[in-house]
């Protein structure tokens, strides 16, 4: 017994005429439904193709701002990536260095909570490189980031002692602890309170019990940074291979 199929398949091609790329074979796929020109099919896969990228890219793009917004990184700094950085120095090179390769191995920082310190004076590019970790871990490894002052992390702990705030204290320790990363600038700007340390503390020890990476940018040198977080937060970032990154160069603002 013949069945449609057999009998589709012994249709014979068709000679049909396209108005761009002249005659062609058309095969017949099912019932009156035939092939079109060969050319355009190929030119109407690619367009769709440049279409589908087109849309994947805008998604990416509005994953990434959406993370960045998460991040707080400062829309002046959405562009300090690690590529960016013009070490031209042995000193300068060797804090890059740091940098790449603490990013590229962020997924076994992340394992033992290594943390990192950088210090030195204003305008030397710690922010810079700190960001540039961040925005490669957040794009490379899809990490979450959070980028804060001091002054920001100690006011927000403060405003949740508000009647009209949305998060209690302990919620806002848990905020800035749950980051994959935490970038925790202008650490000792403030020569800080006893509430400022006990704050860093909390938020530090939260972040080490959870193996959180953080890294601290100051303008401290190494001995009067220890006085401000107090020795025992400083001993918590040095554990499993953390690292003090001592930027010892000029500023390069108005260069």
């Amino acid at each position: 017994m013949t069945t449609t199929d057999d009998f589709l398949k012994t249709l014979p091609d068709k000679t049909e005429s396209c108005d761009s790329h002249g005659e062609y074979k058309s095969h017949n796929y099912f019932s009156a439904i035939w092939s079109q020109c060969p050319v355009c099919a190929k030119d109407d896969k690619a367009a769709r193709e440049i279409e589908e990228e087109a849309e994947e890219r805008k998604k990416r793009r509005e994953k990434w701002e959406h993370k960045l917004g998460h991040a707080c990184i400062p829309e002046r700094f959405h562009t300090r990536t690690l590529d960016s950085f013009s070490a031209q120095t042995p000193e300068q090179i060797r804090a890059l260095t740091f940098a790449t390769e603490y990013a590229a191995k962020f997924s076994d920082a992340i394992k033992t909570g290594r943390c990192a310190i950088f210090v030195g004076g204003p305008g030397t590019g710690k922010t810079h490189l700190a960001v540039g970790i961040g925005l490669r871990v957040m794009g490379a490894e899809n990490r979450t980031v959070l980028f804060t002052t001091v002054m920001r992390a100690v006011r927000r702990v403060k405003d949740s002692w508000s009647r009209e705030s949305d998060e209690t204290e302990t919620q806002a320790i848990a905020a800035m602890a749950h980051p994959d990363l935490l970038i925790l600038d202008e650490v000792g700007v403030q020569f800080g309170s006893e509430f400022e340390q006990n704050i860093m503390f909390d938020l530090m020890n939260e972040r080490y019990e959870r193996r959180r990476p953080t890294i601290l940018l100051s303008n401290l040198p190494t001995d009067q940074l220890i006085k401000y977080i107090g020795a025992r937060v400083f001993d918590r970032m040095r554990e499993d291979g953390g690292t003090v990154v001592a930027f010892d160069w000029p500023s390069h603002r108005g260069k």
